[in-house]
């Protein structure tokens, strides 16, 4: 019974210094890994956005008339109310 108790208290004990040192790691190394993180997520927004606007914009324009009339439409008569 006594080597059951003892070897549960080792694996808590390493357990409990993987927790501390883990968490020390990510303590000193915070800015990098916020950094890192950023970074990736800026890229895959960019390329999505990126990626989705030649639809976006193709579809939505109007196509343009080759031709234009006047400046000002012809109503008949003077076009000036005087």
């Amino acid at each position: 019974m006594q080597k059951i108790i003892n070897a549960i208290a080792i694996l808590s004990g390493v357990v409990s210094l993987t927790v501390v040192g883990g968490g020390t790691y990510l303590y000193m190394n915070k800015d990098t890994l916020v950094e890192d993180a950023r970074g990736k997520i800026t890229k895959a927004v960019t390329e999505a956005v990126t990626g989705s606007l030649p639809g976006l914009v193709g579809g939505s324009m109007p196509e343009l008339p080759s031709q234009t009339g006047g400046a000002i439409p012809d109503i008949g008569g003077s076009a000036l109310p005087f």
